[in-house]
Order: structure tokens, then sequence, then C-alpha cells
């Protein structure tokens, strides 16, 4: 009787347990144990972890005094002296490496800047040297026509002191230059070159009818040839005016004597 009893108790407490539990009336405080499986993601309500203003008190467990310390790790030995030998070495092959590298590029930025400087200069000096020589090869020139003018104006004048007559072949060319067609020829000359043109030329201007006449404005050695066509200047300084013209020179006939080799005015 009695464990039929007792089966029957089991087997209500069994549906009793598997039935869910039944709510509480409304307004009475709700209590149920929650197992640790159902915790994962929980953590302790500590006071003050909601917010506030006050300071927060750390949970004991995270007090520096409850703090388990691990032992910091030992010093590492010293270099022994072959490390520090071979720490040396290193080091100063790297600075002679690197000062060599650095020499090597000032070294280049120098050669280059040098040479820079010296076309500079050699351009500068070979630009002089050309100027000059120009100005010396002018100079040159304009020394060597003066005396050219010079000596032939030496050797002209010689010649007409050592042989007047030559003053008719001066004549004679003049009288030549003008058209056959041209009338009333007239020759002047200087009177001391009358004579000299009438024995050297008489019969060469008489046959163009020419007559000469002496004129204390011609300088000796020269003539003028007047006709009804025109005039030919023959004289000495026109003559020289047009040959020291071809070697660029101003020089007048009548200009002071110079001595060649000396300076001039």
């Amino acid at each position: 009787m009695t464990s039929s009893k007792a089966s029957t108790f089991h087997t209500r407490a069994a549906e009793d347990f598997d039935k869910p539990a039944p709510l509480p009336p409304r307004g009475a405080p709700q209590s149920r144990f929650i197992p640790r499986e159902e915790l994962e993601g929980f953590a302790s309500w500590r006071p003050g972890s909601f917010g506030g203003t006050g300071p927060q008190s750390p949970h004991p467990a995270d007090r520096p005094e409850n703090k388990v310390h691990a032992a910091p790790p030992p010093p590492p030995p010293p270099p022994t002296e072959a490390e520090w030998l071979a720490e040396v070495q290193h080091a100063r092959e790297a600075g002679y490496q690197d000062g060599y590298r650095d020499g090597q590029v000032a070294l280049e930025a120098f050669k280059e800047t040098f040479a820079r400087q010296m076309a500079a200069q050699f351009g500068n000096l070979l630009a002089s040297l050309d100027e000059q020589w120009s100005g010396l090869e002018e100079q040159m020139a304009l020394a060597v026509t003066r005396t050219a003018v010079q000596l032939a104006r030496q050797v002209v004048r010689h010649e007409l002191d050592t042989r007047p007559e030559i003053v008719s072949r001066v004549a004679q060319e003049a009288v030549n230059a003008i058209v056959l067609s041209a009338r009333h020829l007239r020759v002047r000359v200087h009177p001391a070159d009358q004579q000299h043109v009438m024995a050297g030329a008489g019969e060469a201007l008489k046959a163009r009818d020419a007559r000469i006449v002496a004129d204390p404005a011609i300088e000796p050695g020269g003539c003028i040839v007047d006709s009804d066509l025109g005039q030919v200047d023959a004289r000495i300084g026109t003559r020289w005016a047009a040959a020291a013209a071809v070697f660029g020179r101003e020089d007048t006939w009548d200009a002071p004597e110079i001595i060649v080799g000396g300076a001039d005015e």
C-alpha cells in the first residue's frame, strides 16, 4: 500500500516538475534561480557600474596590492670583447665607406664646377685675344697703307723733281681722254712746265688743235684740259687723292712730308 502511494507521489512530482511553473499573482515579487550555464556575457554588478559622477572604487581583484606581478626578464648579458671589436670594426668600415662616397661626390662636384669656371675663363680670354688681335690687325693695316702712301708720295715728288718732262705725258693722256669730237681744247699747265709740255707733246696737242696755256694756279706736274664738251682734271693733287682713296686714305698731295718709320701726325 505504501509503495503504491510512493509511486503515485513520484509520478505526480515528475509531472509537476515538467509543467511550467505557474505565474505568480500580479503585484507579487518575482524570483527565479538562474543556472550558471545561462550567465554567459554577464558580469557581477559593482557599485557605480551604471555611471554616476562619483569615483568608482576598484574591484578587490583589480587593486594593485592584489595583483600578481610577473618578475621582470633578466637583462641581456653584456657583449664580449670580440663582439665589441667586431662592432667597432663594422662602424669603422661603414664610416670609411660613407666618407669615401661623400668624398667622391664632392670631388665630382668640384671638378664639374672647376671645368665650368675654366671654360668660362678661357672663353673670355679667347674673346679678349681675338678682339685685341682684330684691333692689332687693323692698326697694322693702317700702318702699312700709311707707309705705302707716304712712300708713293715721296717717289712721285722725287720723279717730278728729277724728271719734270714727264708732265708732257700727263698732258697728252689728258687730251686723249677727251672725245675726238671735242673742240676748243685748252691745256692749262704750270708756267715751269709749259716748255716741257711743248717739247714732249707739242705735235700731239697740235694735231688736236689744243692750245697750251700757262696757269700759276696749276701745281707742277699736272694740268687741266678744257673743251666745249667738258673738262679733264689731271692735276697732281686730284690724281693723288684718287690713288690714296684706293688704300682708304684721305692724304692730300700738299700734306707735310713724313719720314717713313716715324710717328704719323
